[in-house]
């Protein structure tokens, strides 16, 4: 069984590991607006340079295939 003073040396460091979260939680900048905080986040992901591909591809739909494998 733990005895009293390796609870309080445990219940201390809790105390403040806490203490440094919220800290840290306080020093965080925080965006006005939700979309500030997104925009460009994912700029450089393989698989959004895809999907723009892909809606490329819809907004030139009405081109005939070729042309479009052309331009990509």
């Amino acid at each position: 069984m733990l005895n009293e003073v390796t609870i309080e040396q445990r219940l201390a460091t809790l105390e403040q590991t806490v203490a440094d979260l919220k800290r840290r939680i306080v020093d965080v900048p925080t965006a006005s607006n939700w979309l500030e905080k997104v925009i460009g986040s994912i700029s450089d992901e393989p698989a959004f340079l895809e999907a723009l591909e892909y809606g490329q591809l819809l907004r030139h739909a009405d081109i005939d295939t070729d042309e479009v494998d052309e331009q990509l």
